[in-house]
């Protein structure tokens, strides 16, 4: 791939990061970004003095691709964004950000996605990798681009990416050697369009796959037992599950968590020694078990890394105790299907900070779950309106409103009793009032630890 010129689509941290790997291994880089008002020489900035880069900004026309070989699009971009059919016209193939980095590194792959607690198995899941390999990157989603790293891999190194649908959308031959998927619930419908989209999306992750192989899904997901046992899939599957007992895979029995296999069942961990609260941490933490079993590490050191690891940052994070009254920063929890499993993990009732942009969500199983279990809502953002006519409809009356999270931390301290947990769990994307869901779950412990 040295000597392409290669277009990158999207100035931000993803882009910057592919931009970077492209001039590294010898290309020349068009970095481009539909965003005009962005300064290009502060973009120029991050890259070397002499790299063979050119920033456009603004539209994008046909002749701003002579030479271009292949484009690279960040996955914020959708694929009904304007430029992308100048580069369709062209005849300009299109790749992931994932899918360069997967051409360029070396070793084994794991890559997980779903709908939901992506970031803590992938967290999960390289903690335990780093028990047993001497070369461990955890990348993707949760933080790290992969093409930050892929230059940095060797046939030893094991990386672990979180991977999200967005990522999935323009992949080409991207193989990973285990496959996760979670679970698959309604979400970003306002990009995919349709529930059937975003599935065929997600399941793409194990399309490269082969019978050598392994892919983990989730057995209690009517979506993934279906495509498990359809054999679209060539990859071996792996099941867990926190509802059913397995004569082969995972599963909850109990408080423990099982591994059933050659006609044996062996005890993996008491999910009391745990330090991650909920059933579906519990499944998070089975769905790791099942890629380290597959990638041969000892269950002794499985064990112990599962028992040691805590919650990742912005999900279900405990933040204070004041005055009798727990505060938890869910600030991951972007749709409704994860504010569930944040409201079904809490200890006791709870007063609930939700809201923020739309992305056609619909609440109305999210509210069916406040029943003895939700004294107050406060509500912040462009769906406070939707989400509380949804409430009402369900006769949850307990409603308020708060212009911004300083306003609804204070007005949730005022509410809460001793015992009870004020939450953060939005159930909506963070965008309009916060940057980023790390932005509006740092502001939250912010205003929590100023009461």
């Amino acid at each position: 791939m040295s000597d392409q010129k290669v277009l990158v689509a999207g100035a931000g941290k993803s882009g910057i990061a592919a931009a970077k790997l492209m001039l590294s291994m010898g290309g020349e880089v068009v970095l481009y970004d539909g965003n005009d008002k962005l300064d290009a020489e502060a973009l120029k900035k991050t890259f070397p003095e002499k790299a063979k880069l050119q920033i456009l900004l603004g539209e994008l026309s046909r002749t701003d691709l002579r030479g271009v070989e292949l484009s690279v699009i960040s996955p914020g971009i959708p694929l009904d964004a304007p430029f992308v059919s100048v580069l369709d016209e062209a005849g300009i193939p299109i790749w992931s950000e994932i899918q360069l980095a997967w051409h360029v590194a070396q070793g084994k792959l794991i890559a997980i996605t779903g709908t939901n607690g992506k970031t803590t198995t992938t967290a999960l899941t390289g903690a335990i990798m780093k028990t047993h390999f001497d070369e461990v990157f955890v990348v993707g989603n949760i933080g790290i681009p992969y093409t930050e790293t892929a230059l940095k891999t060797t046939e030893k190194s094991v990386t672990v990416a979180e991977v999200s649908s967005f990522q999935l959308e323009t992949i080409m031959d991207f193989h990973p050697n285990v496959s996760a998927i979670l679970n698959i619930t309604p979400d970003h419908l306002n990009r995919h369009g349709t529930m059937e989209n975003y599935v065929a999306v997600k399941k793409r992750i194990c399309e490269n796959q082969t019978a050598e192989d392994t892919v983990v899904l989730n057995y209690d997901d009517p979506l993934l037992h279906a495509f498990g046992e359809s054999g679209e899939q060539k990859a071996k599957v792996f099941y867990f599950s926190s509802r059913q007992t397995l004569a082969e895979g995972i599963y909850l029995d109990g408080d423990a968590i099982v591994y059933a296999h050659d006609r044996r069942r062996e005890t993996v961990v008491d999910v009391h020694d745990l330090q991650l609260l909920g059933r579906h941490n519990y499944e998070n933490v089975m769905a790791a078990v099942a890629i380290a079993i597959t990638m041969g590490i000892p269950m002794d050191d499985i064990r112990r890394a599962a028992c040691t690891f805590r919650a990742v940052e912005h999900r279900i994070e405990f933040v204070r105790e004041r005055s009798g009254v727990r505060y938890y920063n869910d600030s991951k929890g972007t749709n409704p299907d994860a504010a569930i499993q944040a409201i079904r993990a809490m200890p006791g009732p709870i007063v609930l900070i939700a809201g923020g942009y739309d992305k056609h969500s619909e609440y109305d199983e999210w509210v069916a779950e406040f029943e003895g279990r939700v004294k107050y809502l406060v509500l912040i953002g462009q769906t406070r309106d939707k989400i509380a006519e949804c409430a009402r409809a369900h006769g949850f009356t307990e409603i308020m409103y708060a212009e911004d999270m300083a306003e609804a931390v204070r007005v949730c301290a005022a509410y809460a009793d001793a015992g009870d947990n004020v939450l953060l769990s939005p159930a909506c994307a963070s965008w309009g009032m916060f940057k980023n869901y790390e932005e509006r779950g740092d502001i939250f412990k912010e205003c929590v630890r100023n009461l």
